[in-house]
């Protein structure tokens, strides 16, 4: 990227400080992400004192200057090397085409939200699922899929890496529960890569289906306030109990608590804020960008400097 290129980005400087490397959280809008905080606590914590994370409000148009910058072979003070890119909406498939390789997981899920380089390649990936499933787990999910019946809530591009990561936790058969259950065709799709068995049911029908059938895990990919309106109608999970409290991620976390999460507890479940979702995908990203393997006691000090950032309740341990 040519310094004249480089000085017309929308950045948000943090620091005096020059970078020889920088990483950015690209979509529109974007001035409110969370990203920043964490990325800059995790390196701060690694001692990766010349790599900075900004926000860039980005719209598809504007990814092959940006996309020119990751290939960037040196970093110098006037154009900084991309170490990495964190990629939200509108972007997650326009940024693909910019990608020499894909893994499996955004293969799988049609989505990117994750470009760093590697020598002279430019790789795609999708550490949302990732995020999903760890998020799960830390609300204490013990997957037993031939017993439990796991539900998607939405039908959007994050229902099919909620999908994935269900699939990944070893379940073979999903519901999803939609308004326009005719737009689902590309979380089909992805079932059918899986070989998952999906089943296609109106949102209308989730409070009483919780009620009767039950579901457990629950993953609602709504955002803010769209899912106020059913879960007002929530009265029951079934199942429920001092032993067994069903588990609900509500991907949106802004506001927290959200009325599907009042609901869900006032009912017996457990919820798990989308921000958990947010905090392990960013670990991962993080690991991608600075091409850090880190041993467990580290790692845990990496998620609990991240944790601190955004003001999640410290972990006891990385499992």
């Amino acid at each position: 990227m040519r310094a004249k290129e480089y000085l017309s980005m929308k950045t948000e400087p943090y620091r005096e400080a020059p970078y020889l490397r920088r990483a950015y959280v690209l979509g529109h809008p974007i001035a409110h992400s969370l990203s920043p905080a964490l990325h800059r606590a995790a390196y701060d914590f690694l001692g990766e004192q010349n790599l900075g994370y900004d926000r860039r409000d980005t719209l598809p148009d504007d990814l092959p200057a940006i996309m020119r910058g990751v290939r960037h072979p040196d970093g110098t003070e006037d154009a900084p090397y991309i170490a990495g890119l964190s990629v939200t909406m509108p972007l997650k498939t326009a940024v693909i085409q910019y990608c020499d390789e894909l893994s499996e997981t955004a293969l799988v899920t049609g989505a990117v939200n994750t470009v760093y380089p590697r020598g002279e390649k430019v790789l795609g990936d999708n550490t949302d699922v990732i995020g999903i499933v760890n998020a799960l787990r830390h609300a204490g999910l013990e997957p037993q899929p031939l017993k439990d019946s796991a539900a998607i809530v939405g039908g959007g591009a994050t229902a099919i890496s909620a999908l994935t990561a269900l699939h990944q936790l070893g379940y073979s058969r999903v519901s999803v529960y939609a308004r326009s259950l005719h737009k689902l065709g590309s979380v089909q799709e992805a079932a059918d890569r899986l070989g998952v068995q999906l089943e296609q049911v109106s949102l209308a029908e989730l409070p009483q289906n919780l009620v009767e059938r039950g579901h457990h895990p629950v993953v609602s990919t709504l955002p803010a306030h769209a899912a106020d309106e059913w879960a007002s109608q929530l009265s029951g999970l079934k199942g429920a109990s001092a032993t067994h409290r069903p588990v609900l991620l509500d991907v949106a976390y802004n506001p927290w608590p959200s009325v599907l999460a009042s609901a869900w507890e006032a009912n017996g479940g457990t919820v798990v804020s989308g921000l958990e979702m947010l905090l392990y995908q960013a670990v991962e990203q993080v690991l991608l960008f600075t091409g850090r393997e880190l041993q467990p006691a580290e790692l845990l000090g990496l998620i609990n400097a991240m944790c601190a950032a955004v003001d999640l309740a410290p972990r006891a341990s990385v499992s």
